[in-house]
């Protein structure tokens, strides 16, 4: 039980809970709905559909064999490997924490290969979601979904990937061709200020399998 994938599941709203639902059957333990929105401007709507769709993205964690089996029945499920349906994909985690189901897990061997594809996340204050976006749009990127990390409440806090995200933030989250990966991480950087101490944060990870994209 040392192999985990996060999996990253992005549908329609209203579809989230259907999504957890069948993952269960597939041995994934449960997760987490995030509400989000695409922003893609192509008129080929080459990837998450529509802009200002209102999205629901679901992120769970899984032993791997379990994650694979669970992503098929999802593609198969929601007709993913359609265009205008949704995306499903699975990232190698080296660790988490913070699952009630799992121990503590620090994986690092074998995710240094390269991908085809990866994941950029950038956290920056409520308000610069768009300019992320613009930023990523200048460096080739084809779009991008928005998450809203709010709390219900003002003293409260959302937990992504155990990182904590303070109230008042949104998370952007980019999947780009690797050759692309890197002049748009440094577009971002460079125009948000993200150096800048408060400004935001940036990560990226290989993303091991996708479906949906066109």
């Amino acid at each position: 039980m040392d192999n985990f994938d996060l999996i990253i599941c992005i549908v329609n709203n209203g579809h989230g809970s259907k999504v957890l639902r069948l993952a269960k059957t597939q041995g994934v333990k449960g997760g987490t709905i995030c509400m989000g929105k695409g922003t893609v401007k192509s008129k080929l709507l080459e990837f998450l559909e529509i802009n200002d769709v209102k999205k629901e993205i679901v992120i769970m964690v899984a032993e791997t064999e379990n994650a694979q089996n669970a992503m098929l029945h999802l593609r198969k499920e929601f007709h993913l490997d359609k265009p205008n349906h949704g995306i499903v994909f699975s990232i190698g985690l080296m660790n988490f924490i913070g699952s009630k189901h799992y121990d503590y897990v620090d994986r690092k061997k074998g995710l240094e290969k390269k991908t085809m594809h990866n994941v950029i996340f950038t956290i920056v204050n409520k308000g610069l979601a768009e300019d992320v976006i613009d930023a990523a749009t200048k460096a080739g990127s084809k779009g991008g979904t928005i998450i809203n990390a709010r709390g219900s409440g003002v003293n409260e806090q959302n937990l992504l990937f155990s990182m904590v995200i303070e109230p008042e933030k949104e998370v952007v989250m980019i999947i780009s061709e690797s050759d692309s990966t890197e002049k748009i991480v440094e577009n971002i950087r460079d125009e948000l200020n993200i150096d800048k101490p408060g400004n935001g944060v940036m990560f990226v990870s290989g993303i091991k399998k996708v479906y949906g994209l066109k």
